[in-house]
């Protein structure tokens, strides 16, 4: 079986982190000009690797095998989050590079086909997985029209800027590839608390959003009696509050649920806010659970809205997810890799967070391989991971490519 070069994978890791690098972390976002100098420095690599290279015109950088017979696709996004870790997204493409480095220098297998990719904007900067999406197909004309980022950016403009507006966009076939596979870090903390070195992934969550807002009336807080408010704040800290009450008694067992954006309007204290905004987010890998916890909510809407006072609706504030199931088939070469190379140290288990390959699997099959989140951080500076976990995760991941196409 191919042996990955250990000492090699760390390096380009590295390399790839100082482009962008702020202290421990990367600052890398979509079309940025540092996340366009990585995709340049991974174009070079691919080829270096034997691949036939191209970036399209989304910025999806992908390195294509020359030899014969069906391929396995491998990779994952080099952007990151405005204030990113260096191996959220970055280890799974550089993970792809490795496996296809070291499946071409071992006798036994350079005769097979990888082809490896960096994805664009993952992380949501103009529009969620959409190196994906459009590598799918599933990038339609009027998702790119609409799409900005939240400081008014046009993606149209960013392309612009990037120089690929009339570089051609590349559309995966079909008939190629046996599936796609992707590394990533767990993001979380079960790895490590459990004491696990490898994660098989049997699904990726979904995800839905709602955007609720609560229309009231602003008035003087010293003169207008407790009796007579319509105060949207209250109403939102009564929905936020019912919201956590409510949830765990349809929740799945990795259920999970924020209210990470609040707006209070005017914001100031001796004035009865007369408007407001919570935006709530929900995930787990059953969709029955999604639709529960939707139901939840307009019915602890209908319920305020009964007491009078301010007005509550509710909108979506994103395209719903649906969950999405890795390939049994592919998992099971993860897994008997998982199990040669870290015995009783590998388990089964979801992914809460989303991924590319969660896109992908709607257009072909697809398997996800994690290791351990140091402290379970993620998408914060101080994101990090062992060195061997990282070699072992790789070398695990060869293994099973090189079992998936001699299959």
């Amino acid at each position: 079986m191919p042996q990955i070069n250990a000492e090699r994978l760390l390096a380009d890791l590295r390399h790839l982190r100082s482009i962008g690098a702020v202290d421990n972390g990367v600052v890398r976002p979509a079309f940025s000009e540092k996340d366009m100098e990585a995709r340049r420095w991974l174009k070079a690599e691919y080829e270096a690797a034997g691949l036939e290279a191209t970036i399209d015109g989304v910025g999806n950088v992908l390195g294509r095998s020359p030899n014969p017979g069906k391929a396995v696709l491998i990779g994952s996004h080099s952007d990151t989050q405005p204030t990113g870790g260096w191996l959220d997204g970055a280890m799974g493409v550089v993970y792809g590079l490795e496996v296809a480095r070291a499946l071409r220098e071992d006798p036994e297998t350079r005769h097979l086909a990888v082809d490896a990719v960096s994805l664009q904007d993952e992380e949501s900067r103009f529009f969620g997985c959409m190196g994906s999406r459009s590598l799918c197909g599933f990038f339609t004309p009027e998702m790119e029209a609409d799409a900005q980022d939240k400081d008014g950016v046009k993606l149209t403009d960013a392309l612009r800027a990037a120089g690929l507006t009339d570089v051609p966009r590349i559309k995966l076939d079909r008939e190629r590839y046996l599936g796609f596979l992707e590394a990533h870090i767990e993001q979380g903390p079960h790895l490590e608390q459990d004491d696990n070195n490898i994660g098989v992934v049997t699904s990726i969550v979904g995800l839905g959003g709602l955007h609720l807002t609560f229309e009231g009336q602003q008035n003087h807080a010293g003169t207008t009696m407790m009796s007579i408010r319509k105060d949207a704040s209250a109403a939102l800290y009564a929905l936020a509050n019912a919201i956590n009450e409510e949830f765990p008694k349809v929740a799945g067992e990795r259920s999970v649920w924020t209210m990470g954006r609040a707006v209070i309007t005017p914001g100031a204290a001796s004035i009865v806010p007369g408007y407001a905004e919570l935006d709530l987010q929900y995930r787990d890998k059953s969709t029955d659970v999604l639709d529960a916890f939707e139901a939840t909510v307009a019915r602890l809407i209908e319920e305020i809205n009964a007491r009078g006072g301010a007005k509550v609706s509710a909108a979506p504030a994103r395209v719903r997810v649906s969950p999405a199931h890795m390939d049994e088939g592919f998992r099971k070469h993860i897994a008997a890799s998982a199990q040669k190379h870290a015995p009783e140290k590998w388990t089964e288990m979801p992914s809460g967070a989303f991924h590319d390959a969660g896109v992908i699997s709607e257009f072909m099959p697809c398997a996800m391989l994690f290791i351990p989140s140091i402290g379970g951080i993620s998408h914060d500076f101080a994101e990090d991971s062992h060195d061997d976990d990282i070699a072992l995760g790789c070398q695990v991941l060869a293994d099973a490519t090189a079992s998936i196409l001699s299959e």
